[in-house]
């Protein structure tokens, strides 16, 4: 917990930075966010090259695990379309497509920004980004309470980056090849739900 307490507390502070503009100019028209994801990757996979027995263990791990984005997938849409009953000035469709962005939040909004307006692009972005911290912080109390694969359902699209430090840190090394595979192909899902869903909402 006090591992992703110290995450999203860098997360506020870059937002900070980012209002009071105390970075140069030059270092936020680059791309800082990438070459910062890159270093994060490179680091992970040195943890996964350091230590052969993760890579053993994949071949051991039952092959039911592929239907994990699946699910993830089905369960998010579930309860997206739940919530539009509670919803009333928002279509089933609408609803649909902030939850088919599963965190991915810089493409999801974009989609639905330009589809459905700036207000529901706006809706879209804060509850990906919601989505994402909510599996950063509680990626502890879910293996506790729910499984290992808990915070990878729960961190969608976010698992082969964002949130792949926290889940290999609380589910374990061996989870990180099922964490990437489930983030590869919920998060190539993205793009081809929201324009789904976004074209039935007009």
């Amino acid at each position: 917990m006090k591992g992703s307490i110290i995450i999203v507390s860098f997360f506020i502070v870059g937002i900070v930075f980012g209002l009071y503009n105390w970075l140069p100019q030059s270092l936020l028209e680059g791309n800082l966010s990438y070459y910062a994801l890159c270093g994060l990757m490179f680091c992970v996979g040195i943890s996964v090259g350091n230590n052969p027995e993760t890579l053993k263990s994949f071949r051991s791990l039952n092959p039911r695990l592929a239907l994990l984005p699946i699910m993830t997938i089905v369960g998010t849409l579930s309860g997206c379309a739940l919530a539009s009953m509670l919803l009333g000035n928002r279509s089933i469709f609408d609803c649909l497509a902030i939850g088919s962005g599963f965190g991915y939040y810089s493409l999801s909004s974009i989609f639905i920004t330009e589809y459905r307006g700036a207000e529901l692009g706006t809706i879209a972005l804060l509850s990906n980004i919601i989505r994402e911290i909510i599996a950063l912080l509680t990626a502890p109390l879910l293996v506790t309470y729910f499984g290992k694969l808990a915070p990878i359902s729960v961190g969608g699209a976010t698992t082969m980056d964002t949130t792949l430090p926290i889940i290999t840190r609380y589910s374990g090394q061996q989870f990180v090849i099922v964490s990437i595979f489930h983030g590869f192909i919920v998060d190539f899902s993205v793009p081809f739900l929201v324009t789904l869903f976004c074209t039935l909402a007009n």
